[in-house]
C-alpha cells in the first residue's frame, strides 16, 4: 500500500481530470503511472513533471529502452518499486 495518498481517475475533477486525460492520451500504456499519481494533489506540479518526463524520455542520445533501463536500475538501487 502506498504511503502517499493520491486521487484515482474516477475521483479526479477539474484541472486534475484534464491533466490525467492528457497523460493517458500521450502515454504509451494509455494510463497514468502511479509515480505521477503521487502528485495528484498538485495538478500544476503534476503537469510540469509530466512535461519534463516527456522531454527526458524523448528521442535523443539514448533510446527509450535505455532510459527505462537506467530508471529501473536507479529505482532498484533506491529500493523503490517505481
Amino acid at each position: 500500500m502506498a504511503r502517499i495518498a493520491w486521487v484515482e481517475d474516477q475521483d479526479a475533477t477539474g484541472s486534475l481530470a484534464d491533466v490525467y486525460a492528457e497523460i493517458r492520451r500521450t502515454s504509451s500504456s494509455g494510463r497514468v503511472a502511479d509515480i505521477l499519481r503521487t502528485m495528484s494533489h498538485r495538478p500544476d506540479f503534476l503537469q510540469a513533471i509530466n512535461a519534463a518526463s516527456q522531454l527526458h524520455f524523448s528521442d535523443g542520445a539514448l533510446s527509450e529502452a535505455q532510459h527505462e533501463m537506467i530508471a529501473s536500475y536507479v529505482s532498484a538501487l533506491n529500493r523503490c518499486h517505481y
